[in-house]
């Protein structure tokens, strides 16, 4: 405007305005100062914020048919996995602990030259965050509700997720060929969900199958077929790549691998591509069938190689230019920066009293898992135990891989304990824990994790054993013989028994738990071997051996209560009773 300073400062002041020359001043209040001088004043644009993602205006002659995206959902042990078996002649459980699925998966299937995109999500209640994200990516959910068990906690809540993502249900009746099945039962239940059947006069498919049996299946994948006819589902495979990351884990041969629905445009080898805090250049793509394939299009569910990190599931994942991808990345790794909680180290067995004491209102937890998806759902499981007024939990971090120094020292800082879930402590990182006094609780089932949180909140968590680490075992050779499969192992640390309890690491992940079958030296069966020496190790229901694995000998150790402390434990345990009484 041409005026000094002094001018404006005596104009504000004349206002009724008491500014300093480096006082900011609103918008307002600068365009009546700039009225009383003869000029005009206009906003700024409000700022581009350097974490978004450009959109893409997509030209309706350009779009075209896509494959339907089927979340299959409902409760826990109702039939889910079976069912995507028999339509994709695989099998899931086995390989899963406790036999429930605990990562969600992308598979594309073809039927009657269509193609159908499945995604299988978790039916225990603890993955409910990951339920809800594959009903957000999904355009039909399929509700899979047990003939003779009917609606339980985990089918309303799958309702919910899918109609509060806005999808068609078509609804699976499995296990009719069960003895206590019983339709109707299961219908009239449905319907206090306003889920009302075509028969009734409603809009809501229901197909009764048997995964077993594999009654009905045809009919059910023709009704989802119909079903996505009449959504006229479509997309833009000439565009620029948009996706989800549906699944994430570092991989220690290929780095990070991440699984992405490719919602509209066309993937490429080669495409620079951003997804939450990672960016990086696609260098391979593997399909669900595990073929390398060069272009994904929309609706097609592919591993992606080629990030500098390991993203969140749920996560978008946008094909950019390469300085753009970076720069929002690097943006966003900032801004989660300054968001990390920080506080004061805690272990589950001292929480009650602490809590008790009132030294302690916020319950600090660093999860570490094998996957993304299990982190999501344990951090989800474990921030909804935020009821209790006495103790908040506080998620500091998250990450997937092995615990390592850094977990150890972030913990030692933020007064944390570290859950592991599915992965192990490096030797580094254990003997930095044992010196920072940070308590690590290994689990391989996510409720177990969620109970022992729980009852530690409330004073009710009893420790009579702990786990003592007795050695470390590599295996340097296979040798198959008639009658057995023995490890050719190399003893790396401490002594292994031929009592010892087992477990097989590879990667720093756990991949079985079990006992030893037989120990030998040369021909002859030992009772121990120390550091330094060979043995060949036999185990029991276990026969999938690697070059490379670990093998960690360990013992549960019982922890001698004294009487004042089991004292401490019952009073404790009364005050808490009387309190929720």
């Amino acid at each position: 405007m041409s005026c000094t300073a002094v001018e404006v400062i005596k104009k504000l002041f004349l206002m009724g305005v008491m500014a300093t020359i480096n006082q900011e001043i609103d918008f307002d209040t600068a365009a009546l100062v700039a009225a009383e001088f003869g000029v005009d004043a206009e906003e700024l644009p409000p700022e581009v914020d350097p974490t978004l993602i450009p959109e893409i205006e997509y030209n309706p002659a350009e779009m075209k048919s896509r494959p339907p995206v089927v979340t299959v959902m409902g409760h826990v042990d109702h039939g889910k996995t079976s069912l995507l078996d028999v339509i994709r002649k695989t099998h899931v459980t086995a390989q899963e602990a406790g036999g429930i699925t605990q990562h969600i998966g992308a598979y594309q299937v073809s039927i009657n030259n269509k193609k159908i995109v499945f995604l299988d999500t978790p039916g225990h209640e603890a993955f409910t965050a990951m339920r809800a994200r594959g009903a957000q990516v999904t355009d039909i959910a399929v509700l899979v509700v047990a003939a003779d068990d009917g609606v339980m906690p985990q089918t309303i809540e799958a309702i919910n997720h899918a109609k509060s993502a806005g999808v068609p249900i078509v609804v699976a009746i499995n296990k009719i060929d069960k003895p206590g099945a019983n339709v109707d039962r299961v219908i009239q239940e449905l319907l206090n969900h306003e889920l009302v059947p075509e028969k009734y006069g409603g809009q809501t498919i229901m197909v009764e199958v048997s995964a077993k049996k594999q009654i009905n299946i045809d009919l059910l994948l023709e009704n989802i077929l119909i079903l996505a006819d009449m959504e006229e589902l479509k997309a833009n495979p000439n565009s620029a790549a948009r996706g989800v990351i549906i699944e994430a884990q570092l991989d220690k041969g290929r780095g990070p691998v991440a699984t992405v629905l490719v919602q509209n445009g066309t993937l490429r080898i080669g495409d620079s591509i951003v997804a939450g805090t990672t960016h990086g250049k696609v260098r391979a793509m593997i399909n669900d069938r595990g073929d390398m394939v060069k272009k994904a299009g929309p609706s097609v569910p592919v591993e992606v190689l080629g990030l500098n990190d390991v993203p969140a599931a749920g996560d978008i994942l946008a094909a950019l230019d390469e300085k753009l991808a970076k720069s929002i990345a690097e943006h966003r790794l900032d801004k989660q920066r300054t968001q990390l909680i920080r506080s004061k180290k805690v272990s589950l067995d001292d929480l009650f009293q602490r809590i008790q004491e009132g030294s302690i209102k916020d319950l600090n937890i660093v999860i570490k898992a094998d996957v993304q998806g299990s982190i999501e759902a344990l951090s989800g499981a474990l921030l909804a135990l935020n009821k209790n007024d006495e103790v908040r939990v506080n998620i500091v971090h998250s990450g997937v891989g092995a615990v390592n120094e850094s977990d150890i020292m972030l913990a030692s800082a933020a007064n944390a304990l570290i859950i592991a879930f599915n992965v192990r402590p490096d030797n580094n990182a254990r003997r930095l824990a044992d010196a920072e006094n940070i308590d690590i609780r290994i689990y391989r089932v996510i409720y177990d994790a969620i109970g022992d949180v729980k009852a530690a909140m409330s004073g009710m968590l009893a420790p009579k054993y702990k786990e003592v680490v007795q050695g470390k075992v590599e295996i340097r050779k296979v040798m198959k013989f008639s009658k057995a499969l023995v490890a050719g192992s190399y003893v790396l640390e401490g002594k292994i028994f031929n009592n010892s309890k087992i477990r097989i690491l590879r990667d720093n992940i756990e991949i079985f738990d079990g006992a030893i079958d037989s120990l030998r030296r040369f021909k002859d069966e030992v009772k121990e071997v120390a550091a330094g020496y060979e043995c060949g190790i036999s185990i029991v229901d276990f026969r999938d051996f690697r070059e490379g694995d670990i093998i960690e000998a360990y013992k549960m150790e019982e922890i001698e209560t004294s009487i004042a402390d089991a004292n401490r434990e019952a009073e404790a345990r009364h005050a808490a009773e009387e309190k929720k009484s």
